[in-house]
């Protein structure tokens, strides 16, 4: 299996006839109705050439198959991702995961998800997001202290994923567990345990023996990521646990008095949440969910947050034009802060945020498991059992959709040059019913965060270290993404105090 995930990445950089071909295989019986389209630089699963030409063989045998780019690619994709039922996620990609995340709503597939699914969704609702804004605004300033600190001591430039990733950390364990850990500022067991699994993940699927459970269990990586993974559940189960208790102590009605006034956060929207059968999430579940939320939703929207900055680095009068839309936004205000209602008055940075989207999707490709025959429109058929890549990356670069599709053009997304765009042209979160629950909290969190970065700081290239993509869990840049800093206005920490998050209105909470 790992032979074709690096044959079905290989042919998305040199061709899918060639890829196959370097490895002495004959494309036809699997991949004979595709045809080349872009990745990113950078295998993501590098492998020896002797393995290659030991497990070359096995390519035609392997049921696996890739959804690249080329038109018409919104209707491959929509055979697949259309239906959660009939092509759920595959163990082969998202395998790794397991021991960590559990049957959260990434890994779990048929009814189970389905309840899930539909159990989370309020949680996602707008007037639960809202308060988190005030969050957003908290980490952010945070992080920008200690940005004018570091310039001030005389850092010439800052790795944005290394300063985000905490950043976003921050806001998520705020969000989830309504728990403050100062991980910006000082080491914390907890958020170094899902930054160092994260890590071990990627480091092992670069290793093909070690795809075998038994064999990776026996090695000190596969010791440490146990240790690791019992480190965040210890401190997940111990919050969910303590929150079950004092709602069975109190009730629910008492309960919910307790926290009026108070921001609900995802533990409390999870206990509370009910199926139609009236029946409540198990702590396991609970849990799960919590984990899956706290690696979505770190990786993915720092990975986003920073590219944008580069490539708005890259193009100073993009920048420039973000600026004086922030600015025009906050002439009126008192205090220097984003709130719920000003994300929508951001047309223009949302629409650099979505170009960035576009040219360097967090998530570069998704993978589903055919549980029945599938026909696409061009009459060919994805048996049963097959593995199909599709490729977020390959779309999101196909010229038959996106004229210059390496070009950074934020008014691809102006809505006249927009209305016309395939639907699934354009998929950063996924698309589908599997498509990510947390877009929306995703999108005001890198708003935020854009919005008070431009306004306080300039962003410039660090011409001395280049920047080259390379595909892991998320698209990252190989040695970092570095840009300089310079600071505009009077600092974060001169403002006016925060007010405390809006709370969540009971009644409200009363329908979750």
């Amino acid at each position: 299996m790992f032979i074709v995930y690096k044959n079905v990445t290989d042919a998305a950089i040199h061709g899918l006839g060639a890829g196959a071909a370097e490895h002495g295989a004959d494309p036809r019986p699997c991949l004979h109705h595709l045809c080349p389209a872009p990745c990113p630089a950078g295998p993501a699963l590098p492998h020896p050439p002797a393995a290659r030409e030991l497990l070359a063989p096995l390519l035609c045998e392997l049921p696996a198959a890739a959804l690249l780019s080329r038109a018409p690619a919104s209707q491959l994709a929509a055979g697949t991702l259309g239906n959660a039922a009939i092509a759920p996620k595959d163990y082969m990609f998202y395998g790794f995961l397991k021991p960590w995340l559990g049957d959260g709503l990434l890994l779990s597939n048929g009814a189970k998800w389905v309840r899930h699914r539909r159990m989370l969704t309020p949680a996602f609702h707008f007037n639960i997001l809202k308060p988190y804004v005030k969050i957003f605004n908290q980490s952010t300033n945070i992080m920008h202290t200690k940005w004018r600190r570091l310039v001030a001591s005389g850092s010439t430039s800052l790795d944005m994923f290394e300063q985000v990733s905490l950043m976003t950390l921050d806001s998520l364990q705020k969000c989830v567990f309504s728990y403050n850990s100062n991980c910006q500022e000082t080491p914390s067991d907890y958020i170094a345990a899902i930054l160092e699994l994260s890590s071990l993940v990627v480091r092992r699927q670069h290793r093909l023996l070690l795809h075998w459970d038994f064999l990776y269990h026996l090695t000190p990586d596969g010791r440490r990521f146990r240790r690791t993974c019992d480190t965040v559940h210890r401190f997940t189960a111990d919050v969910v646990q303590r929150r079950h208790q004092a709602l069975d102590r109190l009730g629910r009605e008492a309960w919910l008095k307790s926290k009026q006034g108070k921001t609900v956060d995802f533990i409390d929207i999870l206990l509370l949440t009910k199926d139609e059968d009236d029946q409540d999430l198990s702590e396991e579940d609970i849990a799960a969910e919590a984990d899956t939320f706290m690696f979505e939703g770190h990786d993915t929207t720092a990975s986003g947050l920073s590219w944008v900055l580069y490539n708005l680095a890259c193009h100073p009068e993009y920048q420039k034009r973000c600026r004086e839309e922030i600015k025009d936004l906050m002439q009126d205000k008192e205090s220097e802060e984003i709130e719920w209602e000003d994300l929508s008055q951001m047309p223009f940075s949302t629409m650099c945020i979505k170009e960035s989207l576009r040219l360097h999707p967090p998530v570069t490709a998704v993978s589903r498991r055919c549980t029945e025959d599938i026909k696409l429109p061009d009459g060919h058929v994805l048996p049963k059992g097959n593995i199909c890549l599709i490729s977020i990356y390959g779309t999101h670069h196909n010229p038959a959709v996106w004229p210059e599709p390496q070009v950074y053009n934020p008014h691809r997304f102006d809505p006249e040059n927009s209305k016309n765009q395939p639907p699934l042209a354009f998929m950063p979160f996924s698309a589908g019913p599997r498509n990510c629950i947390g877009q929306n909290f995703a999108m005001a969190e890198m708003k935020v965060v854009l919005a008070l970065t431009l306004l306080r700081f300039a962003v410039r290239l660090d011409e001395s270290r280049p920047v080259r993509r390379k595909p892991e869990l998320i698209l990252r840049s190989e040695n970092g993404l570095w840009l300089h800093l310079d600071p505009l206005g009077p600092s974060c920490e001169s403002r006016p105090p925060h007010r405390a998050p809006r709370a969540i209105p009971s009644p409200l909470l009363r329908e979750i």
